[in-house]
């Protein structure tokens, strides 16, 4: 059954009841479902879009980006979400790679696209044509008198990773593999019909897309959307719209803290605040907590739709740091390099079995094959779980520092020099050592116009982690590069201390 049944089936139980809220203008259940008709429609018309086709979106939040995504899963067609904060290099190569047979672009973006000239069919999204197919048409189209076709064991997206190993990969999520990410989602947030849920994250990335947006249209609630994140536009949807339930990453989390509303803001609608992709700082939780809103993490990757393990509210303020237990629907391993299960406590991959999974890497098979074995996806982070059962991740398995046959993860240093008064952000590297093999660098940025010396940050450690574990030098930058969900490059730092750039 396609996930176009579901925009079908709420508008006929609520047809007047808002799925969409955005700028101001209210989509109802019953608008949304004619506009997905409308669309799929005009794809199949005017653009020849068939079973298995990929169609590109390049543009911020827009309701017509979740249109598109619905209106793929009645052909059975394909959405590529495009990340627009990549250069236009990166886009020509991903659109090389997933070859579109049309594009759906934003007038931000179109420059871009008429440099990079791929070959495939141009959507107007809200400029005049040009040359360009205006969306207007496509919607125009009397919706298909067949019987929905997509299908459960269809491709419904290729998500290209975020990078943060420096080469992005398409993963190809199921629509099946959505649905079980929204059933895995509800149980996470006792998400029902009666949410009022906020999305300011991007929904190019399964983060935006997945954790509550989705699921939140699966159930039937209602979602405000905003076209990109702003820390006052924020808080005052939060204030007004009054939320039950947002996503945010720790950037977004010290964004609205640090923003002078934020003392001010009535945050009392909101059940829960879902956070994620990556380790997150204890002192931002605490901040959310200190204003009595529980903060949960949800662990996951771009290849689990995305989640797989997570905190529940009740959760929240009993185990701060940890990202919870294994979904319903979802198995857990955590294995050593010799690919045994570990006992509790003990630090290794972590391994995701479940029907949320991604079905491939497109046209990677070797990507594919080192992934996905035997039924498990590995994830290649490090964590470890304690004695309730709750997972801790520690770092990327590629992050992982060896120095003189040691292990140093780098969230453990990173998350006792980040309580320094003069640390705004750190993130701990490896640098290549002809004596231990590797060590620890510490890549710094400042909280003021005084920079703490290496003396001032081994202080913050001495009698809290081992010697050996101490970074053996400090570099300093303006800001530490980061992907769209605040993940950071470490890449790109790798190539810095070996005499690059970032």
């Amino acid at each position: 059954m396609s996930l176009a049944h579901w925009i079908e089936r709420h508008a006929a139980f609520t047809p007047a009841k808002v799925a969409l809220h955005f700028k101001g203008q209210a989509l109802s259940y019953a608008d949304l479902a004619e506009r997905i008709r409308r669309l799929a429609a005009g794809l199949r018309r005017e653009l020849g879009i068939r079973h298995g086709d990929r169609v590109a979106w390049l543009g911020l939040n827009h309701p017509d980006c979740l249109v598109l995504l619905f209106a793929c899963a009645r052909l059975g067609a394909i959405l590529v979400p495009l990340n627009w904060r990549l250069a236009p290099a990166e886009h020509r190569a991903i659109l090389a790679d997933a070859e579109p047979k049309a594009l759906f672009c934003q007038a931000a973006f179109r420059e871009q696209i008429e440099e990079i000239r791929p070959r495939c069919r141009l959507i107007a999204c809200d400029f005049p044509g040009g040359g360009w197919v205006a969306l207007d048409v496509l919607l125009q189209a009397d919706a298909l008198p067949e019987a929905l076709k997509g299908e459960p064991d269809d491709a419904i997206l290729i998500v290209y990773t975020s990078g943060t190993t420096g080469q992005p990969k398409g993963a190809v999520l199921t629509q099946d593999a959505l649905l079980w990410n929204a059933i895995n989602s509800a149980h996470m947030h006792d998400l029902t019909s009666a949410d009022q849920v906020l999305t300011v994250l991007p929904l190019f990335h399964v983060g935006g897309l997945n954790i509550q947006t989705l699921p939140a249209l699966h159930a039937g609630a209602s979602v405000t959307l905003h076209s990109r994140f702003e820390p006052r536009a924020t808080l005052e949807a939060i204030a007004l719209r009054r939320p039950t339930l947002t996503v945010l990453v720790p950037a977004t989390m010290r964004a609205l803290i640090d923003h002078p509303a934020w003392p001010e803001t009535d945050l009392t609608s909101l059940r829960l605040v879902t956070t994620g992709s990556q380790i997150v700082p204890i002192p931002l939780i605490d901040s959310f907590h200190a204003r009595g809103v529980p903060v949960a993490q949800v662990y996951g990757t771009t290849e689990t739709a995305p989640i797989a393990v997570y905190q529940r509210r009740e959760d929240a303020r009993r185990s701060p740091g940890s990202t919870g237990k294994p979904v319903p629907h979802c198995d857990l391993r955590i294995i050593d390099d010799a690919g045994q299960d570990v006992p509790a406590g003990e630090r290794g991959e972590v391994l995701i079995r479940g029907p949320n999974v991604m079905s491939h890497y497109w046209r990677n098979r070797e990507a594919t094959a080192a992934a996905l074995r035997d039924g498990w996806f590995h994830t290649g982070d490090v964590g470890h779980l304690d004695d309730e059962g709750d997972l801790w991740i520690d770092a990327r398995k590629d992050d992982l520092i060896k120095s003189g046959g040691e292990r140093i993860y780098p969230a453990e240093l990173e998350d006792l020099l980040r309580l320094a008064p003069a640390v705004a952000d750190v993130a701990i590297v490896g640098r290549p050592d002809p004596t231990w093999g590797e060590v620890a660098v510490a890549v710094v940025v400042a909280a003021g116009e005084n920079r703490p010396t290496v003396d001032d940050l081994l202080a913050c450690l001495e009698g809290r982690v081992a010697r050996f574990k101490h970074p053996k030098d400090v570099l300093f930058v303006d800001e530490l590069p980061k992907n769209a969900l605040g993940k950071v490059l470490r890449y790109r730092l790798r190539a810095l201390l070996r005499g690059g750039s970032t």
